[in-house]
């Protein structure tokens, strides 16, 4: 028999139970649309984290403050402050692979204008600090030398700070007190977005580092230092270098001992990444079981379409056709119901990623690989689980299936 002739029996003898074939195809549409889905949602996460460190800026290094050891009692990360103004200026001068630097101080402030207040990050930074975060300035302008070797009173908003302050009108010169510190405003930053944490990096201020540690945080130490490095090929390098340098200034000579971590853009990604991708591939494991049921569905019923069709396989039999005609007639119509359930749940899947993005904070990506792989399986879905049925199919006897009431 032509294969046209095959799949013409197949749909016919589907549609003679159509809320059969319907419900049989179910368990395939909801597992493809929910795989795309799910895939989707992780692809856009995983791409939503990649722009996030991107944003951190070109070539990115940060410098943190470790463990230290004191009466045999070993602090945790962060749990000492062992960073100063000092390691960030000898880092920019002996370090050649280091473009830009900066000593960070962080700390939480209500900011004040009139009647206007606003709870947000204060942070401390050197005036290489938009160089190292590719951070521009859309209005006035950033930190100056003069600024920071001053201690000036002086700040720069981030685009939430400056909305929820001044709203439409320009905050360039204006005052605004910080803790109770009376600060004028030099500049705003251009919108940044989300951090990797869902927090936005627009909302901040940003004051010389040297006024922040004297007037509003008061500690001779910071709390980590920002470094770019001139190439993305001298990322490592750099790294290498600041290690050296850091050990030799802390006076420390085991390496397993350093009271500081030094993590590079790459790494942050790469640590990203992986949470990402296990992430996708946790929602697409869990997303598949339901093609499986939806297999384990269509070879029921084609095991009870054979019962019920025993009597016209022994006349189709009688008549002349083979059992590679009758294993083909079933395989085909196993493979109709897959494909028929993977294409409904393909166009499921595309409005169930868009109605995703209404309610997530990062937009899915459906991509043309996701949709493939739900496809193909619901294929191989179709012929796998189709194929029992039909071999039992092709083997009946004849004679017995014409018995058959």
């Amino acid at each position: 028999m032509r294969l046209s002739m095959v799949l013409k029996i197949s749909t016919r003898a589907l549609l003679r139970n159509k809320l059969r074939t319907f419900l049989t195809t179910l368990g395939i549409i909801i597992g493809v649309s929910t795989v795309i889905t799910m895939l989707a949602i992780g692809t856009g996460a995983q791409k939503s984290m990649e722009a996030t460190i991107a944003s951190l800026g070109t070539n990115t290094m940060m410098i943190f403050p470790g463990a230290t050891t004191s009466g045999g009692v070993r602090s945790g990360a962060f749990g000492a402050s062992t960073l100063t103004v000092d390691d960030a200026k000898e880092i920019q001068r002996q370090v050649p692979s280091v473009r830009a630097v900066s000593p960070m101080t962080q700390s939480n402030a209500q900011i004040i204008f009139q009647d206007q207040n606003w709870n947000t990050q204060v942070t401390g930074a050197d005036v290489g600090y938009p160089e190292i975060r590719n951070w521009n300035v859309v209005q006035g302008r950033f930190l100056m030398d003069d600024d920071v070797r001053a201690a000036a009173k002086v700040a720069v908003l981030g685009k939430i700070v400056a909305v929820n302050l001044f709203g439409d009108e320009d905050p360039i010169d204006k005052m605004i007190r910080v803790k109770g510190i009376p600060m004028r405003v030099i500049g705003v930053l251009a919108e940044k977005g989300d951090s990797a944490f869902g927090q936005s990096q627009d909302d901040i201020v940003i004051v010389p580092y040297t006024t922040s540690m004297k007037r509003l945080m008061r500690t001779p130490n910071v709390r980590y230092i920002m470094a770019s490095a001139a190439s993305a090929e001298e990322v490592e390098t750099a790294k290498q270098q600041m290690t050296a340098l850091l050990l030799q200034r802390h006076k420390i000579d085991n390496p397993k001992d350093a009271d500081f971590t030094i993590r590079t853009q790459a790494e942050f990604a790469q640590t990203a990444n992986q949470s990402t991708q296990i992430f996708t591939l946790l929602l697409g494991g869990i997303a598949s079981v339901s093609l499986l049921v939806g297999g384990i569905g269509i070879m029921n019923i084609m095991l009870v379409s054979v019962t019920e069709r025993i009597r016209e396989i022994g006349i189709r039999k009688a008549l002349g056709a083979k059992r590679r005609d009758i294993l083909r007639q079933f395989l085909v119509e196993s493979v109709v119901l897959s494909l028929a359930g993977g294409a409904i749940g393909v166009a499921l899947g595309y409005l169930f990623a868009y109605i995703a993005a209404r309610f997530s904070q990062w937009p899915p990506i459906v991509s043309i690989e996701s949709v493939l792989l739900a496809f193909g399986f619901s294929m191989f879905v179709g012929v796998f689980f189709g194929f029992y049925p039909a071999l039992k199919a092709s083997r009946l006897d004849p004679i017995q299936a014409l018995r058959n009431e």
